[in-house]
Protein backbone atom coordinates (compact mmCIF):
# COMPACT_ATOMS: atom_id res chain seq x y z
CA UNK A 1 0.00 0.00 0.00
CA UNK A 2 1.06 3.55 -0.72
CA UNK A 3 -0.18 6.69 1.00
CA UNK A 4 -0.17 9.86 -1.08
CA UNK A 5 0.87 12.29 1.61
CA UNK A 6 1.17 16.03 2.12
CA UNK A 7 1.20 18.74 4.73
CA UNK A 8 -1.95 19.37 6.74
CA UNK A 9 -4.09 17.64 9.36
CA UNK A 10 -5.85 15.09 7.15
CA UNK A 11 -2.73 13.12 6.15
CA UNK A 12 -1.49 13.48 9.73
CA UNK A 13 -4.57 11.60 10.96
CA UNK A 14 -3.83 8.60 8.72
CA UNK A 15 -0.11 8.59 9.52
CA UNK A 16 -0.75 8.69 13.28
CA UNK A 17 -3.48 6.06 13.05
CA UNK A 18 -1.19 3.74 11.08
CA UNK A 19 1.70 4.36 13.48
CA UNK A 20 -0.47 3.51 16.50
CA UNK A 21 -1.39 0.22 14.83
CA UNK A 22 2.20 -0.53 13.80
CA UNK A 23 1.44 -0.34 10.07
CA UNK A 24 4.34 0.72 7.88
CA UNK A 25 2.91 2.71 4.98
CA UNK A 26 4.96 3.69 1.95
CA UNK A 27 4.64 7.46 1.55
CA UNK A 28 4.66 9.43 -1.68
CA UNK A 29 4.74 13.19 -1.19
CA UNK A 30 2.37 15.39 -3.18
CA UNK A 31 3.26 19.09 -3.33
CA UNK A 32 0.08 20.73 -2.07
CA UNK A 33 1.51 24.25 -2.16
CA UNK A 34 2.45 23.89 -5.82
CA UNK A 35 -0.98 22.51 -6.64
CA UNK A 36 0.31 19.09 -7.69
CA UNK A 37 -2.91 17.58 -6.31
CA UNK A 38 -4.92 19.71 -8.75
CA UNK A 39 -3.25 18.15 -11.77
CA UNK A 40 -4.84 15.40 -13.85
CA UNK A 41 -2.27 12.76 -12.87
CA UNK A 42 -3.39 12.91 -9.25
CA UNK A 43 -7.02 13.50 -10.23
CA UNK A 44 -7.00 10.13 -11.96
CA UNK A 45 -6.27 8.57 -8.56
CA UNK A 46 -8.62 10.74 -6.51
CA UNK A 47 -11.20 12.75 -8.49
CA UNK A 48 -11.77 15.10 -5.54
CA UNK A 49 -8.05 15.99 -5.79
CA UNK A 50 -7.69 16.05 -2.02
CA UNK A 51 -5.14 14.44 0.26
CA UNK A 52 -4.45 11.89 1.55
CA UNK A 53 -5.24 9.04 -0.80
CA UNK A 54 -4.39 5.38 -0.22
CA UNK A 55 -3.33 3.17 -3.12
CA UNK A 56 -4.22 -0.44 -2.41
CA UNK A 57 -2.21 -3.48 -3.41
CA UNK A 58 -4.82 -4.30 -6.10
CA UNK A 59 -4.35 -0.89 -7.74
CA UNK A 60 -7.55 0.69 -6.43
CA UNK A 61 -7.62 3.94 -4.47
CA UNK A 62 -9.40 5.04 -1.29
CA UNK A 63 -9.76 8.64 -0.19
CA UNK A 64 -11.38 10.30 2.86
CA UNK A 65 -9.54 9.81 6.13
CA UNK A 66 -12.29 7.96 7.99
CA UNK A 67 -12.69 5.47 5.13
CA UNK A 68 -8.92 4.94 4.96
CA UNK A 69 -8.66 4.35 8.71
CA UNK A 70 -11.66 2.01 8.69
CA UNK A 71 -9.99 0.03 5.91
CA UNK A 72 -6.71 -0.20 7.80
CA UNK A 73 -8.56 -1.33 10.94
CA UNK A 74 -10.25 -4.14 9.03
CA UNK A 75 -7.08 -5.25 7.27
CA UNK A 76 -4.99 -5.06 10.44
CA UNK A 77 -7.29 -5.74 13.41
CA UNK A 78 -4.45 -5.87 15.94
CA UNK A 79 -4.21 -2.85 18.28
CA UNK A 80 -7.82 -1.85 17.57
CA UNK A 81 -8.48 1.89 17.36
CA UNK A 82 -12.14 1.67 16.40
CA UNK A 83 -13.22 -1.21 18.61
CA UNK A 84 -13.47 -4.93 19.26
CA UNK A 85 -17.25 -5.05 19.67
CA UNK A 86 -20.26 -3.50 18.00
CA UNK A 87 -20.72 -1.31 21.07
CA UNK A 88 -17.12 -0.06 21.05
CA UNK A 89 -17.19 0.62 17.32
CA UNK A 90 -20.45 2.55 17.64
CA UNK A 91 -19.02 4.64 20.49
CA UNK A 92 -15.88 5.45 18.50
CA UNK A 93 -17.84 6.39 15.40
CA UNK A 94 -20.20 8.54 17.47
CA UNK A 95 -17.31 10.56 18.91
CA UNK A 96 -15.50 10.75 15.58
CA UNK A 97 -18.66 12.17 14.03
CA UNK A 98 -19.12 14.71 16.83
CA UNK A 99 -15.56 16.05 16.67
CA UNK A 100 -15.35 15.94 12.88
CA UNK A 101 -18.54 17.87 12.18
CA UNK A 102 -18.52 20.08 15.27
CA UNK A 103 -14.84 20.97 15.57
CA UNK A 104 -12.53 19.77 12.80
CA UNK A 105 -14.66 20.95 9.88
CA UNK A 106 -15.19 24.41 11.34
CA UNK A 107 -11.52 24.74 12.28
CA UNK A 108 -10.41 23.76 8.79
CA UNK A 109 -12.82 26.03 6.94
CA UNK A 110 -12.13 28.85 9.36
CA UNK A 111 -8.50 28.56 8.27
CA UNK A 112 -9.26 28.19 4.56
CA UNK A 113 -11.48 31.25 4.58
CA UNK A 114 -9.07 33.48 6.55
CA UNK A 115 -5.37 32.75 7.09
CA UNK A 116 -5.32 30.24 4.23
CA UNK A 117 -7.49 32.26 1.86
CA UNK A 118 -4.66 33.17 -0.50
CA UNK A 119 -3.96 29.49 -1.12
CA UNK A 120 -7.54 28.25 -1.33
CA UNK A 121 -9.51 31.04 -3.01
CA UNK A 122 -8.59 29.83 -6.50
CA UNK A 123 -9.05 26.14 -5.65
CA UNK A 124 -12.47 25.98 -3.99
CA UNK A 125 -15.50 28.05 -3.09
CA UNK A 126 -14.48 30.22 -0.14
CA UNK A 127 -16.65 32.32 2.17
CA UNK A 128 -14.35 34.83 3.88
CA UNK A 129 -17.23 36.55 5.65
CA UNK A 130 -18.07 33.30 7.47
CA UNK A 131 -14.57 32.61 8.86
CA UNK A 132 -15.08 34.28 12.25
CA UNK A 133 -18.45 32.57 12.70
CA UNK A 134 -17.05 29.14 11.89
CA UNK A 135 -14.22 29.60 14.35
CA UNK A 136 -16.73 30.70 17.00
CA UNK A 137 -18.76 27.52 16.44
CA UNK A 138 -15.57 25.48 16.86
CA UNK A 139 -14.83 27.26 20.13
CA UNK A 140 -18.37 26.64 21.37
CA UNK A 141 -18.07 22.92 20.61
CA UNK A 142 -14.69 22.74 22.34
CA UNK A 143 -16.25 24.36 25.39
CA UNK A 144 -18.91 21.63 25.36
CA UNK A 145 -16.27 18.95 24.85
CA UNK A 146 -14.30 20.26 27.81
CA UNK A 147 -17.19 19.28 30.06
CA UNK A 148 -17.50 15.86 28.42
CA UNK A 149 -13.83 15.08 29.04
CA UNK A 150 -14.04 15.61 32.80
CA UNK A 151 -12.62 12.53 34.53
CA UNK A 152 -11.81 10.80 31.24
CA UNK A 153 -8.45 9.87 29.73
CA UNK A 154 -9.71 9.73 26.14
CA UNK A 155 -12.98 10.47 24.38
CA UNK A 156 -14.07 6.86 24.84
CA UNK A 157 -12.90 6.61 28.44
CA UNK A 158 -9.73 4.55 28.75
CA UNK A 159 -9.66 3.59 25.05
CA UNK A 160 -7.51 5.55 22.62
CA UNK A 161 -9.48 5.67 19.37
CA UNK A 162 -9.69 7.16 15.93
CA UNK A 163 -11.79 9.96 17.43
CA UNK A 164 -8.89 11.09 19.62
CA UNK A 165 -6.43 10.95 16.73
CA UNK A 166 -8.77 12.92 14.48
CA UNK A 167 -9.31 15.65 17.04
CA UNK A 168 -5.65 15.84 18.07
CA UNK A 169 -4.32 16.26 14.54
CA UNK A 170 -6.74 19.09 13.80
CA UNK A 171 -6.14 20.91 17.08
CA UNK A 172 -2.38 20.56 16.52
CA UNK A 173 -2.87 22.10 13.09
CA UNK A 174 -4.98 24.88 14.59
CA UNK A 175 -2.20 25.76 17.02
CA UNK A 176 0.06 26.41 14.02
CA UNK A 177 -2.36 28.48 11.92
CA UNK A 178 -3.63 31.10 14.32
CA UNK A 179 -6.24 29.08 16.18
CA UNK A 180 -4.47 28.19 19.45
CA UNK A 181 -6.21 26.03 22.00
CA UNK A 182 -7.98 28.15 24.60
CA UNK A 183 -6.23 27.58 27.97
CA UNK A 184 -9.59 27.91 29.70
CA UNK A 185 -10.50 24.48 28.34
CA UNK A 186 -8.52 22.68 31.02
CA UNK A 187 -9.79 19.15 30.37
CA UNK A 188 -9.20 19.47 26.63
CA UNK A 189 -5.76 20.91 27.38
CA UNK A 190 -4.81 17.99 29.63
CA UNK A 191 -6.09 15.54 27.00
CA UNK A 192 -4.15 17.37 24.28
CA UNK A 193 -0.95 17.15 26.34
CA UNK A 194 -1.41 13.39 26.77
CA UNK A 195 -1.90 12.99 23.04
CA UNK A 196 1.09 15.18 22.17
CA UNK A 197 3.33 13.05 24.38
CA UNK A 198 2.58 9.91 22.39
CA UNK A 199 5.52 9.09 20.05
CA UNK A 200 3.04 8.54 17.21
CA UNK A 201 1.95 12.19 17.37
CA UNK A 202 5.09 12.99 15.37
CA UNK A 203 4.23 10.53 12.58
Amino acid sequence: MKLYNSMGPNPHVVRMFAAEKGIDLQLEEVDLMAGENRQQAFGDKNPSRQLPCLELDDGNYISEITAICEYLEEKFPENPLIGNTAEQRAETRMWARKVDLGICEHLANGFRFSAGLKLFKERMVTLPDSADGLISIKEDRLNWLDEQLAGKTYLCGDRLTLADILLYCFLHFGNNVGQPLNPEFENVGAWFKRMAERPTARA
